[in-house]
Parts: structure tokens; sequence; C-alpha cells
């Protein structure tokens, strides 16, 4: 699709564009009693990546997604073509080399 500018690129989305939605899942009421008070007090909160089931949209707007499992869940649109920014870490050396030793010993179980 074409675009005509950053700036609305950035604020609209239509139709299987990909996005990232935000949603309460619980409101504090329903939380469990048994959790600590600190986060008994605020809602637990969801932001969840799918694609825009809506024709069109603008930060802000409630929409519809499918994310990519198949699903199909509502919320607030806070970002277009999110990224994903997580990670694990610095690399631990004494962790590199497990990939490669997992499979020889697999292949030895295999073969025996």
């Amino acid at each position: 699709m074409e675009r005509t500018s950053l700036k609305q690129y950035t604020k609209s989305a239509r139709k299987g564009d990909f996005v990232q939605i935000h949603k309460v899942i619980l409101a504090p009421e329903e939380r469990p009693l048994d959790l600590p008070a600190a986060t008994k007090a605020v809602p637990y909160e969801g932001w969840i990546k799918g694609n825009l089931l809506d024709n069109k949209a603008e930060i802000g707007d409630t929409v519809r997604i499918e994310t990519f499992i198949g699903r199909e869940l509502s919320g607030t649109l806070v970002e277009i073509n999110p990224v994903y920014d997580h990670n694990f870490g610095k690399p631990r050396p004494e962790l590199l080399s497990i990939g490669k030793e997992a499979r020889i010993v697999l292949e030895k179980q295999k073969k025996a």
C-alpha cells in the first residue's frame, strides 16, 4: 500500500496492517484476593500484536485484531508496525555451546 507521508503512516492503519493493541484484562477489583496489595491495586494489562481486522483505524481507536495463532481480540490501537524489542540479556559464555552439545547427545541416543 502506498502511504503519502511517514506521519500518516505512523498514525493510521488499514485492514491487514501489523499493529499492537492495549487492553485491560482484569480490573483491580477482578484480580485474585491472594495477590500482594501493590499488585492487586493495579489492572492486569496486555499489549498484543496482530493484524488489523477493521478497515481503517488511528492510534487511540478501539480496534479488532487477529493474532498469529488466530485469536480475535479487541483493544486500543497503540502502535502500527510494532517492533519486537525484548531480549534475554547478554549471552552467557557457559551457555553458548549447549545447543551444539545437546544435538551431539541426542544423535548418540538416536543411534543407540
